[in-house]
């Protein structure tokens, strides 16, 4: 999961599929295409193992939204957008939406969408049996919901049908966040008949999207064909396909077998360099990321506050970024990525200080007394990865810390760390789902929180964030949750290590492509022309 918890990288249909282990194939024995390829936008990818990764209830990633859609979304200017709800009607207090599905809305199967649709999702999202572990993250504001997530009632009790196409939805406080977490695939709208036909269901949804997936050979190829009857308009694009482990990203671009690809840091240099003949089809932006390990507080010894305070000093920044990613990343010293409202210039992080490293350790409970350091990773056999291997050598040459590190199948990784198989030290990181400070400081660091994953817990930052969750005045919620940022940052729950970059190459004849930070149904608004 390209090593961040949340998986966003440039393209929609990339995302969902990318980051998992390659495994070779034989091009020679590939399928053909039949169809023509001019009308096609062809992307490159891989696919998961874990079938859990194609659930949007239960995918850790940004879901299929060329198959799938809720009821609302975001534009490729991150403007919230009605989708399946054609409008919605807030009440004055704040806590009770009133949602109107668009009439002409059909499953891939021409069924229309109704509101009981929508209530079949949100709950079978939120069973115990499914076990989903973003369901309450961003469905968890509905009142019920938790009782049908604990098993201690069936049906959502903040979920009303007004009607066919009406929804009435019961917030337990008037949250300005809320209609943006709904663009979170757990909120997406699934078909009932398509999930009881089977557990491979997922290879043949009936989804409501722009796209219908007409073709799935393993290991070979995915083909989606536009949806003529989506009810925002047929897709100018006919189709997409998504060769499967068909090579080297920069080199199918290259040759032309691919239309977009992302470019890896190391090669970045390259196309950046004017002279470069590709030079005029790269796109560079900045995510809404940020990349950090997880310390385990539950765990010594990193129960102790200057253990963790002397492990984050004792990291190097500007090294990490110019030896492993080829200078190719931003300095992260708090949970705000730059261009989210709330990022602060102005914050005082744990930057390197070798020597306060070692006089924070020495000053701890443990001093140089420290139990046995594992670090999780994802990886296969007794592989390092040369990030992980960077930061166990900077510990050990600063703080004399040897750590040992343990690989968790990838596909299964983040299930692995969610129900807490991993060290004193994992891997994590956060891309945003909706661009608010809630979606770092409260859905990452509060006590309560499902994403919360090494058991960090501080009543007072608790407290500050269930304030801001209800503040109203843009400033004054600004200013909490830039308090808060301080707080997580000054208790060093996690080592915060980077803002990652992106970089795209897009051939000329796809227009209409638009970086985003966060991953938008791009197909529905793109044409070829001239391919």
């Amino acid at each position: 999961m390209n090593k961040v918890h949340k998986v966003y990288t440039f393209f929609t249909l990339v995302l969902f599929l990318s980051g998992f282990a390659l495994v070779p194939g034989s091009a020679s024995a590939r399928t053909p295409f039949q169809g023509s390829p001019q009308q096609a936008l062809v992307l490159s990818g891989g696919e998961s193992t874990n079938p859990r990764e194609f659930d949007p209830a239960t995918t850790h990633g940004s879901g299929n939204k060329l198959v799938f859609s809720g009821l609302v979304s975001f534009d490729p200017h991150l403007n919230l957008s009605p989708d399946l709800a054609e409008t919605w009607d807030v009440s004055p207090d704040g806590i009770t939406y009133t949602f109107h599905l668009r009439e002409n809305a059909r499953f891939h199967d021409g069924r229309p969408v109704t509101v009981q649709d929508v209530i079949y999702s949100w709950e079978r999202a939120l069973s115990p049996e499914l076990a989903s572990d973003t369901a309450l993250t961003y469905l968890g504001d509905i009142v019920g919901t938790k009782a049908v997530a604990d098993g201690s009632a069936e049906h959502i009790s903040g979920l009303q049908a007004l009607g066919e196409y009406t929804l009435q939805v019961t917030i337990d406080a008037p949250k300005p966040y809320f209609l943006l977490k709904l663009t979170y695939p757990t909120a997406f709208v699934l078909d009932k008949a398509n999930l009881e036909s089977g557990q491979d269901w997922y290879r043949t949804p009936n989804g409501t999207g722009p796209y219908k997936l007409t073709e799935w050979l393993r290991f070979e190829r995915i083909t989606y064909q536009a949806n003529p009857d989506f009810y925002l308009g047929m897709p100018s694009i006919p189709t997409v396909i998504v060769q499967l482990y068909s090579g080297v990203g920069i080199r199918l671009y290259e040759v032309g077998d691919i239309d977009i690809t992302g470019i890896p840091y190391y090669a970045a240099d390259r196309f950046l360099d004017p002279t470069e003949p590709l030079h005029n089809e790269l796109l560079t932006g900045v995510n809404l990321c940020t990349s950090f390990v997880v310390f385990d507080i539950s765990q010594p010894p990193f129960d102790d506050l200057k253990v963790r305070q002397a492990f984050s000093l004792a990291f190097d920044r500007q090294k990490y970024i110019d030896v492993i990613l080829s200078g190719k990343a931003l300095h992260a010293i708090g949970p705000y990525p730059p261009g989210l409202p709330g990022f602060d210039i102005g914050l005082k992080g744990l930057t390197y200080d070798p020597e306060g490293a070692r006089k924070l350790l020495a000053e701890s409970k443990y001093g140089s007394d420290l139990p046995l350091i594992t670090y999780t990773d994802a990886g296969i056999g007794s592989y390092i990865g040369a990030d992980v291997a960077a930061l166990a050598q900077m510990w050990q040459q600063v703080l004399g810390v040897k750590i040992t590190v343990e690989n968790l199948e990838p596909n299964f990784y983040y299930d692995q760390i969610q129900t807490g198989n991993h060290g004193q030290i994992f891997h994590g990181g956060w891309c945003a789902d909706y661009p608010d400070p809630q979606n770092f400081a409260d859905v990452l660091f509060h006590s309560s929180s499902a994403q919360n994953l090494g058991g960090y817990s501080n009543p007072e930052l608790d407290t500050l964030l269930e304030a801001a969750r209800v503040e109203h005045d843009v400033t004054q919620r600004i200013q909490m949750y830039q308090q808060a940022e301080q707080i997580i940052v000054d208790d060093a729950p996690v080592l915060f290590t980077t803002h990652p970059l992106s970089y795209i190459l897009v051939k000329p004849y796809v227009k209409g492509y638009v970086f985003t930070p966060i991953a938008v149904p791009h197909e529905r608004y793109m044409w070829l022309e001239g391919k």
